[in-house]
């Protein structure tokens, strides 16, 4: 075996060890970067657009201070307020899938992908006459009092905002009462002008729809009882049976003194109805994202609170499956402590992930044996030589020759070294080398005694 063979054949295997280098090395950085993608990909904070309006209302307000508290948080999720001139433009663009969430009352028109996932608050209806007592020292109108709904008939009623769903839903009230809504005449005011409407004289009644401390209808109950006289509230008698038949309202009562203590207004509860004001997502969201949503809404809602009040006031909607608007899944699922642990959502993933794993391990095996395929059938060739040798030691004349056996013995097992640090070959394999080795000591040994050349001139034999 020749220096420059040798040479040749370590610089083969440097070449070999550097390019398996390199490519561990490339491979290790794309399963980093694979790792490292999917990570982001599952743990990056998803963000929602949310349609709410009109500009500088409660609503706006409330959704922009729960996105500020997702954000402070790093919530997993986020909310991007998308600031509309009303509910008709924000159902508008949530039809249209450019809003993932908006905000709008239950009552309107939502397109049929529309599911909510919570209530912001319930709008309560607010009906009144100033045809009371009049205050002190002022003069007394005459006219018929209106004593309840029946008495609405060939009347004028004030409703309080310009959206029609308050227009529908009082005619919904008339037509349950008994009362046509043909025969009831009604006018129309934006809420920034309830001056003009309680000096209305052609005024019978009036109407409000929104929470009961809305800053609006006390506003607009004092108002016309400094114009027209103290407040005689209508008790809606037919709720439960507007409930019944319409069933995106429900029955209600107001307190009595709700709207002030003094003079009370109302004196005593009256019977009501109310109208869910809600924020609804499109079906299509991930069950996962509107759950987590949920899940966050309600655990910053006090904290959310002590800037704007009305987040006080946020519940859980309806899960019922016969519900007039069905809750989305996912809120439906946080609700009813129905949600999936992790390993139930991806367990089918995770195995498929095991199995895909052990395969690719299996084929990465196969593929190193079969590139390593060379210098296995080297090491064999390393073993057999190994075992001429053996016989060759039997047949050696002189000590020069045993010296000359051992470098070559010396050099097989290099190269054996050598092939399982490449990974051509296994341990066990290796043991076959060392055994095999041994044989060769002792034959060299037993020959040196026979030549008599043990004590002189031979060099020690290597483990």
């Amino acid at each position: 075996m020749s220096e420059q063979s040798e040479n040749r054949r370590a610089t083969v295997r440097r070449l070999r060890r550097r390019n398996s280098s390199l490519l561990i090395l490339a491979a290790g950085i794309f399963l980093f970067g694979v790792a490292a993608g999917t990570l982001y990909y599952v743990l990056r904070p998803v963000t929602l657009r949310i349609a709410v309006g009109p500009p500088g209302s409660d609503d706006v307000k409330l959704v922009q201070a729960f996105a500020q508290a997702f954000a402070h948080d790093g919530s997993s999720v986020r909310l991007a307020p998308v600031t509309t001139q009303g509910a008709a433009e924000s159902i508008a663009l949530f039809a249209e899938n450019k809003t993932d969430l908006a905000v709008a009352r239950g009552d309107l028109n939502l397109p049929a992908s529309a599911e909510s996932i919570a209530i912001l608050r319930k709008n309560v209806v607010v009906l009144w006459t100033a045809s009371g007592a009049r205050p002190r020292g002022a003069k007394r109108q005459a006219g018929p009092r209106i004593k309840s709904i029946d008495d609405l008939a060939g009347r004028k009623i004030g409703v309080i905002g310009r959206t029609q769903a308050n227009v529908t839903l009082l005619h919904v009230i008339l037509t349950e009462s008994g009362v046509n809504p043909d025969k009831v005449a009604v006018s129309q005011f934006a809420t920034d002008r309830i001056a003009d409407l309680a000096r209305d004289p052609s005024l019978d009644a009036y109407m409000s729809v929104g929470p009961l401390d809305s800053k609006i209808t006390t506003d607009a109950i004092a108002a016309t009882a400094a114009a027209r006289g103290e407040p005689r509230f209508l008790p809606i008698e037919v709720s439960e049976a507007i409930a019944q038949k319409h069933p995106l309202y429900e029955s209600e009562e107001i307190a009595g003194s709700i709207f002030s203590s003094s003079p009370a207004r109302p004196e005593d509860k009256v019977e009501t109805v109310s109208v869910n004001h809600l924020i609804i997502a499109q079906h299509a969201l991930p069950e996962a994202t509107v759950g987590a949503l949920v899940r966050q809404l309600f655990a910053v809602r006090l904290q959310v609170a002590r800037e704007v009040p009305g987040a006080a006031k946020i519940e859980k909607p309806d899960t019922d499956k016969d519900a007039a608007l069905p809750a989305h899944q996912g809120a439906a699922a946080y609700i009813d402590g129905t949600e999936r642990t992790f390993l139930e959502k991806y367990s089918d993933y995770i195995w498929g992930v095991v199995l895909l794993l052990s395969g690719l391990g299996s084929a990465g095996a196969w593929l190193r044996h079969y590139f390593k395929r060379d210098e296995r059938e080297q090491y064999i060739t390393h073993r057999d030589n190994l075992l001429k040798l053996i016989a060759k030691v039997r047949g050696a004349t002189t000590a020069e020759e045993l010296a000359a056996m051992q470098a070559d013995a010396d050099n097989l097992l290099r190269e054996a070294l050598d092939c399982y640090d490449d990974g051509a070959i296994e341990e066990g394999d290796l043991s076959v080398i060392g055994l095999t080795l041994d044989q060769f000591h002792h034959a060299v040994a037993d020959r040196r005694v026979v030549i008599g050349g043990a004590a002189t001139g031979l060099p020690r034999m290597r483990a």
